[in-house]
């Protein structure tokens, strides 16, 4: 008689292997939470640097098991959160898009899913637009943006980096990790 064969029930192994390197970058993510750091605009075109004047500051805010958010700063305006949060497949980002009164913007909740061929990093993940993204920006007359790829890198005591890449278009801020700054007043819509 032959014995029957056992599935391993390692939660790890039965895991997509895709997520391994998502596991990783998430948890580097998850090390920074409750800090805030400085950033500059290392890569922009003209309308960002009016659009991005003052100083940048990022705040890994809140995290759980399966969400991490980070309000970024740019000056006085206090309306962009990034939204990092786990899959079955990898990480998804969104964008959390508020007026100052708290409502929502026309424009937020969009991003997409890391890219499942290449699986990332543990240092850098990449999220082209979700289709729900994509409508959301023909609707609004925005066709260029369905092309969008957002990517996120991080170098742990050295480097944050968020950036937008698409044809005709690249937008990059880094974040010196190496110094901690004073968290800023929570972004519009989170009471303190």
């Amino acid at each position: 008689m032959i014995a029957p064969l056992v599935a391993c029930t390692n939660p790890q192994v039965a895991r997509n292997p895709v997520s391994l390197p998502a596991d990783a970058f998430f948890a580097r993510l998850q090390a920074l939470c409750g800090q805030a750091f400085e950033g500059r605009l290392a890569v922009f075109n003209e309308a960002d640097a009016k659009l991005f004047a003052g100083p940048a500051v990022m705040h890994v805010r809140t995290c759980t098991a399966g969400e991490v958010r980070i309000p970024f700063h740019a000056g006085t305006d206090r309306s962009r959160t990034w939204v990092v949060t786990r899959t079955q497949e990898g990480l998804r980002l969104k964008h959390d898009h508020r007026h100052e009164d708290g409502t929502s913007d026309t424009l937020t909740m969009y991003g997409g899913d890391s890219i499942a061929a290449t699986a990332g990093s543990a240092a850098r993940q990449e999220f082209p637009a979700d289709a729900e993204s994509k409508a959301m920006f023909l609707a609004a007359g925005l066709g260029v943006s369905v092309d969008n790829v957002w990517a996120i890198d991080v170098e742990p005591g050295r480097m944050f980096a968020y950036e937008l890449r698409r044809p005709s278009r690249h937008f990059r801020v880094e974040f010196d990790l190496s110094r901690a700054v004073t968290p800023p007043p929570p972004p519009w819509g989170v009471e303190p």
